[in-house]
């Protein structure tokens, strides 16, 4: 049986996830929105970055 604790981070990783899927699907609705037929790889890491990036690090690009 697993451990409370255990579950508890998996919870955590998994609504992380989550949230990195919900940034996609936005950056992938906008780029619809403005004719792009789909997400550039390079905006992609650009989500992905921003998504999981420090908001005091200096190196995070402003949007």
């Amino acid at each position: 049986m697993p451990s409370r604790k255990g579950s508890l981070v998996q919870d955590h990783v998994a609504l992380a996830e989550i949230e990195l899927c919900g940034e996609l699907m936005i950056a992938a609705s906008a780029a619809e929105a403005a004719g792009e037929e789909r997400l550039s790889v390079a905006r992609i890491d650009e989500v992905l970055r921003r998504a999981t990036a420090d908001p005091d690090d200096p190196a995070l690009p402003l949007s």
